[in-house]
Order: C-alpha cells, then sequence, then structure tokens
C-alpha cells in the first residue's frame, strides 16, 4: 500500500538507513554531507545553549580585526568598488564586526553571505540586515573585485576516507544494522590515487580528502583572477597529503561519535591547507600563508585592541583578557587555527602573512 502522505516524515538516521539497507553502503562523504545538511538546516548550533562556539562569537575583536585587514588590503589596492562575501556567515557576528570596522575606513560594500541554512539565514538578517543571500558561490556578482572571508566553512565540507589494509588501500564505506551506524572498508582503490609518499602507510592507516573543499576553492580563485579582490580562509588544519583520520562530531561543546545520530551534532573534518593552496593557484590566485590565528591577529593588533576596550570598558576588562587568550594562546585557539589568505594578481601583499 502506499504510503499515508499524512505521516510524518521519517527521522534523518530511519532515512539514512533504509537508503543504505536498499542500495548498499555509502561513502564517508555522502554520509556527512547528509548529516551535516540536516543539522545545519534545522537549528541554530552556536553559543553557550548551542554546541559550539565560533571566534567571532568569543569575542567582537576578531571580526574587527579582520574588517580592518580587508579594509587595508583594498586601500592599497586603489579602494576600488567592491563587494564583502562570506561564506558559512554563522550568525552574522563577524560580518557585522567586520563591516562596522571597514566603515570607519571608507569602506561599504554590498553583503553577500553564501548560506543554506533558513535557520541561520534569519539569524543573519538581524545582525545584517541588507545582505543578499546564495545557496553557493555561483551566483556571486562578477562586476567587481571580491572580498571573501570564511571562517570555519571548508571544515564542515564532507571529506573521503581511504583505508589501509593489508595490501592495498580501500574507500572507507559506512554500513548500517538497523539505525546503527559503523565504517567499513569497501572495495580496494587503485594505487595511484593515493600519494606515492604513503602508499605503504601501515595497516589500519588513513587518508582524507574533499573533493568539495577543493571545487570551492578553484570557483573562488577563478573569480579572483577574473575580477580581482582577496578571499581570507580561517580554519583548522594541516598542511598535507597526510595520515590520519580527523573526522569528529560535537556536541554540547564536548566530543561525540560521528556515527552515531546523523544530523544531531556537527561533523567537520580538519583542512588541508597545502591542498586548497595548490589549487588555488593552478586556478590563477596568488597564496599567502598559512600562519597561526595567533600569529595573525597578534600581528593585526588584537593586544592593543583589547587594551583600548578595556580602557573603555573596564568592567570588561578580564572578560575581554580571556578572549584574547582564547583566540591566541598556542593552546587555545591560537597555532590549532590558522589563516591562509588568496589575492588577485597584481593585488598588494596582505598584511600578516608572514
Amino acid at each position: 500500500m502506499p504510503d499515508n502522505p499524512a505521516s510524518p516524515e521519517p527521522l534523518l538516521p530511519e532515512r539514512l538507513a533504509r537508503a543504505i539497507t536498499l542500495g548498499g553502503p555509502v561513502p564517508v562523504a555522502q554520509f556527512m554531507a547528509a548529516a551535516n545538511s540536516h543539522y545545519y538546516g534545522t537549528r541554530d548550533p552556536l553559543g553557550a545553549a548551542g554546541d559550539f562556539i565560533t571566534a567571532p562569537e568569543i569575542s567582537q575583536m576578531f571580526g574587527e580585526l579582520i574588517g580592518l585587514w580587508l579594509a587595508d588590503l583594498w586601500d592599497r589596492a586603489g579602494r576600488p568598488a567592491a563587494h564583502y562575501v562570506e561564506l558559512g556567515p554563522g550568525r552574522g557576528s563577524l560580518a557585522a564586526d567586520a563591516l562596522r570596522a571597514m566603515a570607519k575606513a571608507g569602506l561599504k560594500p554590498p553583503v553577500h553571505f553564501v548560506e543554506t541554512s533558513q535557520a541561520l539565514r534569519t539569524a543573519q538578517a538581524k545582525a545584517v540586515p541588507d545582505a543578499q543571500w546564495h545557496d553557493d558561490v555561483t551566483t556571486l556578482p562578477d562586476d567587481a573585485p571580491l572580498l571573501i572571508v570564511a571562517n570555519e566553512f571548508f571544515d564542515a565540507l564532507p571529506v573521503y576516507q581511504l583505508v589501509r589494509r593489508a595490501e592495498s588501500w580501500h574507500e572507507r564505506l559506512v554500513a548500517c544494522q538497523d539505525t546503527m551506524f559503523l565504517p567499513i572498508p569497501g572495495k580496494a582503490v587503485p594505487d595511484e590515487i593515493v600519494p606515492e609518499a604513503l602508499r605503504d602507510a601501515a595497516p589500519g592507516s588513513i587518508i582524507e580528502s574533499s573533493p568539495a573543499s577543493v571545487a570551492i576553492v578553484r570557483a573562488l580563485a577563478r573569480r579572483l583572477d577574473a575580477q580581482g579582490g582577496a578571499a581570507l580562509i580561517v580554519d583548522y588544519g594541516y598542511e598535507g597529503p597526510a595520515l590520519g583520520e580527523t573526522l569528529q562530531a560535537v556536541k554540547q561543546h564536548g566530543f561525540a561519535n560521528p556515527f552515531e545520530a546523523p544530523g544531531e551534532h556537527d561533523l567537520t573534518a580538519h583542512i588541508d591547507f597545502a591542498t586548497l593552496g595548490g589549487m588555488a593557484e593552478m586556478s590563477g590566485a596568488r597564496v599567502h600563508g598559512p600562519v597561526a590565528q595567533g600569529d595573525f591577529l597578534g600581528l593585526l593588533g588584537i593586544a592593543e585592541r583589547a587594551a583600548a576596550l578595556a580602557r573603555l570598558h573596564p568592567e570588561r576588562g578580564s572578560a575581554l583578557a580571556e578572549a584574547h587568550r582564547r583566540l591566541t594562546h598556542p593552546q587555545e585557539m591560537g597555532a590549532l587555527f590558522r589563516a591562509m589568505a588568496l589575492t588577485a594578481k597584481g593585488w598588494p601583499t596582505p598584511a600578516a602573512m608572514g
């Protein structure tokens, strides 16, 4: 008999379980994409009451310094008409703080957000009412340079995984028993797709790659090459290729099993800055960095900004000191997070990039 049209749609774990039961195990990337699409589409995950907190939510200083970084670059490029673009702008906090700082330097660009979550679009509209929204980067304006920010955006894009068995590499898949999901090795893959230096790794080793991230960074680099402008990518990651699994789940500010309750916690993976930088160069952009977030913010004057804010608001002195520490200390966000810039040929070298 046909399904009752009035019955509620099954929960994501049930839909995934049915799809895997009917079609067989799916790549880790497909599982991650489905989980994050549901997760971000059904909630605002940020803040103390959510699952995690990002740098712009820790302090206004983060967004302000990025705004001044962009304004400095724009000024040295000759003050062209430009668009501000942010990928995955959260609640809009970074953009609001950056735009305020940019305006003081004379830069007041139209604002474009690449965001698919309606819940987050609602929050963003409160912070930046004049923003225009895009589902992806293909519809961004092409009539002027772009000033692009991607803070903790690429880490949420799906990753493929390969796992080493005794004699060969295999794509890692997600299988299901009832609604219990678990990773398993799939068919063997040709050695040629594995970086040569990693081919003889020990059994159990894992390699990750993110074709979705590569596609987006190449599209951005081509835009910069054609239109001018710059992009700033801030995220946690490494310079690969490298061995190791970085896929993780975060729930209520703690770690969870990434294969449990898909769609109910944030799935992320560290980004490969070397691969993204190499792809950006191949697509026409100049690459600067990456540098540690603590060094980047330090060179931009975060200590001086914290002191200035503390003088204006003495009652916030201890909170500002704590925010400064969280953003820059090597054992907090200062070393794990990195900043990498892309610029169009002919644009100046950005500040604080070594």
